[in-house]
């Protein structure tokens, strides 16, 4: 949605993005996104943290983020356009909001990006113990990036098939943790008594529970990218309600299966932090050849949230540059209708990875994930207030996918998203990202003041009020412009 006031471009209208993706791509997009480092690495601080009471730390993590995505889902069925967050943000709090709301989610991906090409040496120095990890880094960066500047039906296939891998994996993982526990092979390491023989089921009290929550929230991080592929979606009022209506069994699945089995199979406080705690666990069950299929799994779910990351950015910044809150390059489309301009940029910008772990190659992740984490947490919370201006907009008769509770839930949410931050300042590894945020908020006002001097030099133009709004049904008729008619 561009800016009324800004000043008309004798170009014409750039091409629209592809509605190509069918549900089953969105499906896994939202799991793709979603089960990656944050689990198959993340985990092992987590539960460093916690103990066995990882399991509670991803049942209320899960619980909040399915209520979240329910909001968003509720605003991105009705408006289904490409960089969600912004465009709701955009039309329904005003010019800031809008932008501050599309360039912090870019920066989160960009920052999700380079956490899973960080951990990617990690994965294949289990091979290739001298092979550098900054050069690992770089051949995912450069196939996946040439991947996305292809077409957006083939990289939906591509994502489908690598979430598929991941999914079929923790499922395998689960059902042969069940059998050696109850075949109760090595009764000396596993069993369900390592549940609280080792300090108890929260051997480091509330206090320990709250702070893994700082991890935990990280793994969730993802799951945003239904509310992206909306835009692209071929039928988004049927497939996005399905998608994120999945989203809470397949976390109870995914995250709270997988990690019950892990805490029960091998005792908490003997799981390291280096490497996948899921490898290290089978290395040490004697089964041959599990560490190198859960490797393998592991380094292709890290590729797939980078291939997710690829297909976000370039999506977020083709909005941004609709709303005249980023260049016009960036509403550039290739002929297969890919904005390769926002997709060469952004893997551009996660090539600083590859220099931090040729550089520091040691604690890279940690660092880059308390300031992603301090970004979701943004992100999160601009869904949360926006979506109670979107509803006080609408009558509800006329939505086709309602979130429950409101407006007790919104409220909810935004306290514990709150709370989470707060939580951050306590670890020295998450505190620095706390400072950082407000930062990076100043440095997001800055940019959307000078944008807006740059449009209205007469100073006549608005600045963050709310954006001229139209009714409903000419709105709505904007917004397939805007990703694509619907």
């Amino acid at each position: 949605m561009p800016d009324p006031h800004s000043t008309p471009h004798a170009d014409p209208a750039p091409a629209t993005l592809a509605r190509s993706l069918k549900n089953r791509h969105i499906q896994m997009i939202a799991l793709g996104g979603a089960i990656g480092t944050g689990l198959f690495y993340g985990s092992a601080a987590s539960i460093q943290m916690v103990g066995p009471g990882i399991i509670l730390s991803y049942l209320i993590g899960g619980l909040m983020i399915y209520l979240i995505m329910r909001m968003l889902g509720e605003m991105s069925t009705q408006e289904p356009v490409s960089g969600a967050f912004s465009h709701f943000a955009y039309r329904y709090w005003g010019g800031f909001a809008g932008f501050l709301s599309g360039w912090n989610y870019w920066l989160l991906y960009v920052l999700v990006s380079m956490a899973e090409l960080s951990v990617v040496g990690i994965y294949v120095n289990y091979w290739l113990p001298d092979f550098p990890a900054w050069a690992s880094a770089l051949i995912v960066l450069l196939s996946i990036t040439a991947l996305n500047l292809l077409n957006v039906r083939l990289y939906g296939e591509s994502e489908f098939w690598l979430a598929f891998i991941k999914i079929a994996a923790i499922i395998g993982m689960i059902v042969l943790g069940l059998v050696l526990i109850l075949l109760g092979r090595d009764q000396q390491a596993s069993g369900l008594s390592n549940l609280w023989i080792h300090g108890g089921f929260l051997p480091n009290g509330i206090h320990g529970l709250l702070l893994s929550l700082v991890v935990v929230m990280f793994s969730f991080g993802g799951t945003e990218l239904i509310g992206i592929t909306a835009g692209e979606a071929d039928d988004p009022r049927r497939s996005i309600p399905k998608a994120i209506n999945q989203v809470l069994w397949r976390i109870l699945l995914f995250y709270v299966g997988a990690l019950t089995v892990l805490v029960i199979l091998y005792p908490w406080n003997h799981i390291g932090d280096q490497g996948s705690p899921f490898v290290l666990i089978f290395s040490n069950l004697g089964i041959p050849a599990a560490p190198h299929i859960l490797n393998l799994v592991v380094l292709t779910a890290a590729i797939s949230v980078y291939n997710s990351g690829m297909y976000s950015n370039g999506r977020m910044l083709y909005s941004l540059a609709q709303q005249g809150n980023a260049p016009r390059i960036f509403l550039r489309l290739s002929a297969k209708h890919v904005p390769w301009v926002g997709v060469l940029f952004s893997s551009a910008c996660t090539l600083v990875i590859v220099v931090i772990n040729f550089l520091v190659p040691e604690g890279a992740f940690m660092r880059i994930m308390a300031v992603a984490t301090a970004a979701a947490a943004t992100t999160w919370m601009m869904i949360v207030l926006v979506h109670l201006r979107f509803r006080r907009a609408h009558n509800t008769a006329e939505l086709h996918f309602l979130a429950p509770g409101f407006p007790w839930v919104n409220y909810l949410c935004a306290a514990f998203l709150v709370g989470l931050v707060a939580l951050m300042t306590q670890l020295d590894s998450t505190r620095l990202a706390v400072y950082v945020l407000p930062v990076w908020l100043l440095v997001l006002y800055v940019g959307y003041r000078l944008r807006t001097s740059l449009n209205h030099p007469s100073g006549a133009g608005r600045t963050a009020g709310a954006p001229s709004r139209t009714a409903p049904d000419a709105s709505e008729g904007r917004a397939g412009e805007v990703g694509g008619r619907v």
